[in-house]
């Protein structure tokens, strides 16, 4: 089966976020596949032993995405490396950040990681890819935190859903360029055990491993889907779409924000979550 046409042997693959969790997970499914990965982070000594362990398909680029010459270079080095870029996925990304209220320096840094580090690829990597008349593949990779927004976590909230809306308008804008055969997709994982949310050595139950998770959204890539909406061991896709159903049903029937954790509203959505 044909997963999509800017993947397969001698394609290559930049993978931002690629020293650990999903991005390494999906450096080493893409060089199964025979394709040369560029692969990026700003942990350098972490990217350099993955990558090796990869071999000679992969080359280590130690990249700040959201240093936007940062970025230059790792598009010119995997030009330079391997004559063109085909799939681009756009993974790097940090926890944490705060509530509204959190300050100046928490936010910065994750929005300067999660959305600029995203856009940075998108318009220095993304838009050649799109000139190119080349089939390509650009992933960004969200979260579910963007769509259903529960508290505590505002700023990577904010990061991820921004990241939504960028893509979608991605999407829309590669549609609309005459012959350009690249399309996006929003890659959105549930609870997955990686270096963002690893708090011990073992895996909880809950969690996808970062393979499982790059395995599915590959399963949705060859499908044609656009939102990757990865399940994990806790939660099943009824239940995201259900939450995910409510989120939008406050601004619909214009309940309080987050009407979901509001203690008036606790038990219609627990009715709402119940019904078949």
């Amino acid at each position: 089966m044909t997963i999509h046409p800017a993947i397969g042997p001698g394609k290559t693959a930049v993978i931002t976020g690629a020293a650990d969790g999903i991005g390494l997970a999906a450096a080493q499914a893409f060089a199964a596949l025979g394709m040369n990965v560029v692969m990026a982070d700003i942990m350098g000594r972490a990217l350099k032993k993955a990558a090796d362990a990869i071999g000679d398909k992969a080359l280590a680029v130690p990249t700040d995405v959201a240093d936007r010459a940062a970025v230059q270079a790792l598009r010119d080095a995997a030009v330079d490396k391997f004559g063109a870029i085909d799939v681009l996925m756009n993974n790097a990304g940090v926890g944490g950040g705060g509530d509204a209220f959190s300050g100046e320096d928490p936010w910065k840094r994750v929005l300067d990681v999660n959305l600029w580090g995203v856009i940075n690829g998108v318009q220095l990597i993304g838009e050649e890819m799109a000139a190119s008349g080349r089939p390509g593949l650009i992933i960004n990779t969200g979260s579910k935190q963007g769509i259903t927004q529960p508290p505590g976590n505002t700023a990577y909230n904010v990061s991820k859903s921004a990241v939504k809306a960028l893509t979608e308008g991605l999407a829309h804008t590669l549609r609309e360029i005459v012959d350009c055969q690249v399309d996006a997709r929003l890659l959105i994982p549930g609870f997955v055990h990686t270096g963002m949310t690893r708090r011990g050595t073992d895996k909880p139950a809950a969690a996808w491993t970062p393979e499982q998770t790059v395995q599915f959204m590959l399963d949705s890539i060859a499908r044609g889907d656009f939102y990757i909406l990865c399940p994990d061991n806790d939660v099943p896709r009824a239940v995201d779409e259900k939450r995910m159903a409510w989120a939008m049903g406050d601004v619909i029937e214009n309940r309080p924000a987050l009407s979901r954790w509001h203690p008036d509203w606790k038990d219609a959505f627990a009715a709402f979550v119940d019904q078949p």
